[in-house]
């Protein structure tokens, strides 16, 4: 059991292996198909490392992407928590249907809306800018986010908020209180849900910002590191790196919790 758990661990970790190798690697190395592409065939150089630092704008699409990320995260929890609770306690005969539906949207692809966003983008004068970014992300994060705080708030017992409200809590009390600390391992996993996809996100990037200073890393790095037919693969496999390994790194640190959130969504009514 435990080789084959290795076997796996190895097998997933290959293609970050590979690129980590990459970023080091001399052209005569890399371009070279006799080579093994997992060993250093020829000295490593940090110079393709060091030219993402200094001929690109890497850390300004880094700053964006964090910047348009934390926004997001804010604004979902802020809108999905309330629709999560009222849809999950308050009954009402629309409250499922209600659910699907918002879940629904989720689904629909942004290939189809990105169209009709952007008209809206450039009616409110935010074209060729990272709040653009920050307005049209929670479209994709505060569905998901709702049934998924929905079904794991529906684990939580309501006696719990009831007696905080006995002892004199308001409703809004007895959530904040009693309810939300409960729902920390949900909340963590909408977080985790909500950056990664933003961070990963490419075609509204793309379609909303032009300046390369306004970019955020998933179109920003191509952009720079791509030119006509002329890849700068070492470059890029830094850029991914770098920005893979934090964002695992946080995933790992919170990984019960990310689980829990998913799995007592789970639950049924």
């Amino acid at each position: 059991m435990y080789l084959a758990a290795i076997l796996a661990a190895l097998l997933c970790a290959a293609p970050f292996l590979w690129s980590l190798i990459t970023a080091f690697k001399q052209n005569r190395d890399l371009y070279n198909p006799q080579n093994n592409p997992f060993l250093f065939n020829r000295p490593a150089t940090s110079d393709h490392v060091l030219y993402l630092f200094t001929d690109t704008a890497f850390l300004t699409f880094v700053w964006n992407t964090v910047l348009v990320g934390g926004l997001v995260v804010l604004i979902t929890l802020a809108l999905s928590l309330p629709a999560a609770y009222s849809l999950a306690r308050l009954d009402r005969p629309w409250s499922g249907r209600m659910a699907i539906g918002i879940f629904l949207v989720y689904l629909v692809p942004p290939s189809l809306l990105f169209l009709a966003l952007s008209r809206m983008v450039v009616a409110v004068g935010l074209q060729d800018s990272t709040w653009s970014l920050v307005l049209v992300y929670p479209t994709i994060t505060i569905p998901v986010s709702v049934w998924l705080l929905m079904g794991f708030l529906k684990g939580i017992p309501k006696d719990i908020e009831e007696q905080a409200m006995v002892d004199g809590y308001s409703r809004l009390g007895a959530f904040l209180r009693a309810v939300v600390p409960l729902a920390f391992p949900g909340i963590v996993a909408v977080i985790v849900f909500a950056f990664t996809l933003t961070a990963s996100e490419f075609i509204y990037a793309l379609a909303f910002v032009a300046p390369t200073e306004e970019m955020t890393v998933s179109t920003g790095v191509p952009t720079q590191l791509v030119r006509g037919d002329v890849f700068f693969w070492q470059s890029l496999q830094a850029a991914a790196v770098l920005v893979a390994v934090p964002i695992a790194l946080v995933f790992n640190w919170f990984l019960d919790k990310f689980v829990a959130g998913f799995t007592m969504g789970a639950v049924k009514e």
